[in-house]
């Protein structure tokens, strides 16, 4: 990922639901060209955090059993605040439906209670080996970062 746009998984119901923050801090590196006297987080990367709040989710379920789960689909997106450096934006995100390859999920991130981004996402989960065997090796690393990544963002014992 080239920003990881969540600090922290607070709370995980595999299967279930996930919920998780974004600190966002002035020294983002995309808030100096992105409105650079009204600094606010773009919309495609608050987007973009509701789907990785979503993937951790997915990746937990399946017991990091898949090396991709790239977002296939994104309905109802709506905006309804900006998200400006020194607040917290909170990503919530629930399985709607499951089916083969493909999960929906209802997403959100709020700020102080308050939506911020809302809609539904479709994540695809697969390996590349599945349509490529040379790729295992790749797929073995790639879960393992994951995995690593993931222990980093979530420590319910702390």
């Amino acid at each position: 990922m080239r920003f990881n746009l969540i600090d922290k998984i607070t709370e995980l119901q595999p299967g279930v639901a996930v919920k998780a923050v974004k600190c966002l801090s002035l020294a983002e590196e995309y808030l100096s060209d992105h409105f650079p006297l009204f600094p606010v987080m773009p919309g495609v990367l608050m987007l973009e955090a509701m789907y990785q709040g979503s993937s951790w989710l997915l990746r937990c379920t399946d017991e990091f059993a898949y090396s991709m789960v790239v977002m296939s689909e994104a309905k109802n997106v709506k905006y309804a605040d900006f998200v400006r450096p020194g607040q917290t934006l909170e990503i919530t995100a629930e399985i709607q439906k499951r089916e083969n390859h493909a999960t929906t999920l209802k997403a959100a991130g709020t700020l102080d209670g308050a939506t911020a981004v809302s809609g539904r996402l479709t994540l695809e989960h697969y390996n590349l080996a599945d349509r490529d065997d040379s790729f295992a090796e790749t797929d073995q690393y790639l879960r393992g970062a994951m995995r690593a990544q993931f222990e980093r963002l979530y420590r319910p014992y702390l």
